[in-house]
């Protein structure tokens, strides 16, 4: 029986986009962790003292805190402590290691960097009056979702036949993508990258990432997560 208490803490927040490829990496690497549902609003004491940015997610470990999104997916699959045969780690099925490509490392480089700065451009146009909506789509589409295409009409997924990291680490941006004017990207010529996110969107992964849990405070019982 596993002891909630004594797993590793992760400090998440359901709609982020950094927080929810998180989770789906642990959830797919058969990582449990004791979930810590932020509040926005009233960050926990806990989270500021391990970390004073207070930025999701953040996952405590025995030796050492975690505070960026895509250190966490790799700790979700390195070979913890279980030698140097990946057949008894947490990557069996090669998730980390499909990503470990220069093509893949352009892209996540690209998701988020230029992609998640005109992405939140033209997610929140009134705010940057100084250029059309359109305009700050047309930067998305040429940082990210036009390559993105590219490779998604020659194969399913970022690690070829199979997914990796790559497609985990840039799921929730591309969702968000879409869903800022969703008439405009269902009428979109970008089949192979619709179809890769409804994908994606309908898989028990996603779902199992979703998984409301209430907001943490403390004397609480342990929140195991995956559930």
């Amino acid at each position: 029986m596993t002891n909630a208490a004594a797993l590793p803490v992760l400090y998440s927040f359901r709609r982020c986009p950094y927080a929810m490829r998180a989770r789906m990496a642990l959830a797919q690497a058969g990582q449990v962790v004791q979930l810590r549902e932020v509040a926005l609003r009233a960050k926990p004491q806990a989270l500021l003292d391990v970390s004073p940015a207070a930025t999701v997610p953040v996952l405590v470990l025995p030796d050492r805190v975690l505070t960026q999104s895509l250190d966490i997916m790799v700790w979700a699959w390195q070979d913890n402590d279980r030698g140097d045969d990946p057949a008894h780690g947490h990557d069996p099925e090669g998730w980390l290691a499909r990503s470990n490509t220069p093509d893949n490392h352009a892209l996540v480089a690209a998701n988020d960097g230029a992609f998640k700065r005109a992405l939140d451009r033209y997610k929140y146009a009134e705010r940057f009056p100084e250029r059309p909506q359109a305009s700050h789509r047309d930067d998305a589409l040429a940082a990210l979702i036009a390559p993105l295409e590219q490779r998604l009409l020659q194969q399913p997924f970022l690690g070829d036949a199979h997914p990796c990291l790559t497609d985990l680490a840039l799921l929730p941006f591309v969702r968000q993508f879409a869903a800022v004017l969703p008439a405009w990207w269902a009428s979109a010529p970008f089949p192979a990258t619709q179809a890769w996110l409804q994908g994606w969107l309908a898989s028990p992964l996603f779902a199992q990432a979703m998984v409301p849990y209430t907001p943490w405070v403390p004397g609480d019982p342990a929140a195991v997560y995956p559930r």
